[in-house]
């Protein structure tokens, strides 16, 4: 990954994802990290899944998460949270309409693996 560029724009959705970090681990498996910022009502369009799981860690503002069939959860800033491997992300936003939220998402990667696949149509 390339971090001499500057963040990208916004989203129309008020989203805006930077990778943050892309390091290699120990038997052949890499570690990647984005970092998520969402302006007040900002999400993430759409769903998807993170084929080797994902470790969340919120850094400001709240978040809510829903996975899979399970009912959404509200993380706030210093919580963290799994996400099992192949789960269908289907709710990522700000759970705020006044204050921005921020988070980063940790992945550990084997060789050929993507952090994210969306499912659009």
């Amino acid at each position: 990954m390339d971090f001499s560029a500057d963040s990208t724009a916004y989203s129309d959705t008020g989203e805006r994802v930077t990778p943050v970090l892309d390091f290699p681990s120990r038997d052949g498996l890499a570690v990647q990290a984005v970092r998520v910022d969402y302006e007040p009502g900002g999400f993430t369009d759409g769903t998807h899944r993170h084929p080797a799981g994902a470790y969340v860690y919120v850094i400001d503002g709240s978040v809510v998460f829903g996975v899979d069939d399970r009912e959404p959860v509200v993380l706030k800033a210093g919580d963290s949270f799994y996400e099992p491997p192949d789960a269908l992300h289907a709710v990522s936003r700000n759970a705020s309409q006044q204050l921005p939220a921020s988070l980063i998402a940790f992945f550990v990667l084997g060789d050929g693996e993507t952090p994210t696949v969306y499912n659009r149509d």
